[in-house]
């Protein structure tokens, strides 16, 4: 028989990071709201806005039983907060968080699972490891591609919408990035990294 996972390495929080307002949706920072949405689609799970969580908040099934979705509306440096708002009301222990964000060292088309590890300059993760005191939670990093050198242009990249021969991957790495995380709750996270850590979604030009 296949060895079940210990409960406390599945994901019991999912976050989304991202930036409230209409002014940053579907940009390149909010794709872990994107994939949020996604998941809250899927399962049927409504997100309310919840103020002691400083976020939209739901809970809900997922194929493999009981689940929380976060989208923090702190601002994405300020992700931390909301999280450990959760965190701390369900009594949570962070190696169950995982966390979804964007990533400029991935190219478009391409998501990374990790177990653990450091924030590699990503504000909102970096307030997630300071709020939850450890590096040890997992992540699911989407790819939105590399800017040009300058601090302005990562700015402008991140802030920036997709272009249009980019979405049709974005759409089809949040479909495997919604996979990815059911089998991370039914067989465990390492599960998930090896068989999709390696997947490329080829954009349209």
């Amino acid at each position: 028989m296949p060895e079940v996972p210990q409960l406390a390495q599945l994901p019991q929080l999912i976050v989304g990071l991202g930036n409230p307002g209409s002014k940053y949706e579907n940009t390149r920072h909010n794709v872990g709201f994107l994939a949020l949405d996604r998941l809250s689609a899927r399962w049927q799970i409504r997100l309310a806005e919840t103020k002691k969580f400083q976020g939209f908040f739901g809970e809900g099934m997922s194929p493999a039983g009981k689940i929380r979705l976060l989208k923090p509306t702190t601002y994405m440096n300020l992700s931390g907060q909301s999280i450990r708002a959760v965190v701390d009301w369900y009594k949570l222990p962070p190696e169950s968080v995982m966390v979804i964000y964007d990533d400029m060292d991935l190219p478009v088309g391409r998501l990374r699972i990790r177990l653990s590890g450091s924030a590699g300059g990503q504000n909102g993760m970096k307030s997630a490891i300071a709020r939850l005191g450890t590096q040890q939670f997992p992540r699911l990093r989407i790819g939105i591609g590399s800017a040009k050198s300058s601090e302005k242009d990562a700015v402008s990249h991140v802030l920036g919408t997709f272009a249009p021969s980019e979405k049709g991957a974005i759409n089809e790495v949040l479909d495997l990035t919604v996979s990815a995380i059911e089998l991370s709750l039914k067989q465990g996270v390492e599960k998930a990294m090896s068989l999709y850590n390696n997947q490329i979604v080829e954009p349209k030009s």
